[in-house]
């Protein structure tokens, strides 16, 4: 599918920039009621997802809350274009919300980038989300508004593990000479030249078949992803590594977002904390469920040791600081390690 950009050209997106659309806006209507309106919300994995479980959700208390007057219509599974090509949408104006990647974000707003820094965030799911909730977690989403979006909040995918075809990694010499498949991102690349191997950009829809037909060696991926699109099956390890998490941005066009009403926005924020946690439940709900049957498949998993973990980590640290190096970068990076408690 082609992206709404490159069918509406330059001037959708200047005349998107006020970000209403006749499909979408709504005036508010007498006496406080919710304006009649529908809202697109789009993102890329499947329906028994966590992700798809908290746009349900998202869903669910914007319909319930409002009376009905005002519809969400989610669209998962890619169906509204690639990762790039809805955050694009997006942008200009034709997607209302989505829910991204924030590494596939990141050519948009290159301050994002922070959340993909290797073996900066805490191994623990809880620990994470309570940095990424905290007022250092709303400047890293207010950093949004230079590309055009309203951050909502930071929704989860997981932990990254490696896989492999042949290579069990125990360490940056085990990435020697192996290609990795990752997503559009200069700093994922980055982090693979960090460790001595190869990274290519691939579409999230070939990665199946990249992986089957030997086109790259490997990939990264949370277990839940690993697991629904089946990556184990052509894969001969998997390996738990912490190295990254796999954070999506809610986010929604900014001038869309502005243009709506205060009461509106109230039940955005609400609908968002709903179905963020939804998400974030159904995920520690059904990991460890991944996680047999991967193993029940045959495939060998691995868990990298404490000694292992921390030479990934020697190697990694002095990158963040590298690629993440304006001023204002750096000042927001120590935020982060000073809220994590390094």
């Amino acid at each position: 599918m082609k992206s709404f950009a490159a069918v509406l050209g330059i001037g959708a997106l200047i005349l998107a920039g006020c970000g209403d659309s006749d499909s979408s806006a709504g005036s508010q209507g007498e006496d406080g009621e919710y304006p009649e309106m529908t809202i697109t919300f789009s993102h890329n994995q499947p329906l028994e997802s966590p992700e798809h479980v908290g746009a349900e959700k998202f869903k669910e208390i914007v319909e319930e809350e409002s009376g009905g007057n005002i519809t969400v219509e989610v669209y998962p599974a890619s169906q509204l274009g690639s990762l790039r090509e809805q955050v694009e949408s997006t942008q200009i104006g034709e997607i209302d919300i989505t829910m991204q990647p924030s590494a596939v974000v990141t050519p948009f707003v290159d301050d994002v980038k922070l959340v993909d820094l290797p073996y900066l965030w805490p191994a623990e799911s809880e620990e994470k989300y309570r940095v990424l909730d905290s007022e250092v977690g709303e400047e890293i989403l207010d950093k949004l508004n230079s590309g055009g979006f309203e951050g909502l909040g930071f929704w989860p995918g997981g932990y990254k593990l490696f896989t492999t075809k042949n290579t069990e990694v125990h360490g940056p010499d085990d990435m020697k000479g192996l290609t990795m498949r990752v997503m559009e991102s200069p700093l994922l690349i980055d982090q693979y030249k960090l460790w001595g191997g190869n990274a290519i950009p691939v579409p999230y829809a070939e990665v199946y078949n990249s992986l089957q037909q030997g086109i790259v060696d490997g990939q990264e991926n949370p277990l839940q992803t690993i697991f629904l699109n089946n990556y184990h099956e052509v894969q001969g390890h998997v390996i738990q590594s912490y190295h990254g998490t796999m954070t999506y941005l809610l986010m929604a066009n900014q001038g869309w977002y502005d243009g709506l009403s205060d009461e509106v926005k109230e039940l955005l924020k609400e609908a968002e904390e709903e179905g963020k946690q939804a998400a974030r439940d159904n995920l520690s709900e059904t990991e460890e469920d991944y996680k047999q049957q991967i193993i029940d498949s045959g495939v060998n998993f691995y868990e990298l040791t404490e000694e292992e973990i921390q030479a990934f980590r020697e190697v990694s640290e002095p990158f963040h600081e590298e690629v993440y190096n304006k001023p204002e970068q750096l000042e927001l990076l120590q935020k982060v390690k000073d809220e994590i408690g390094n």
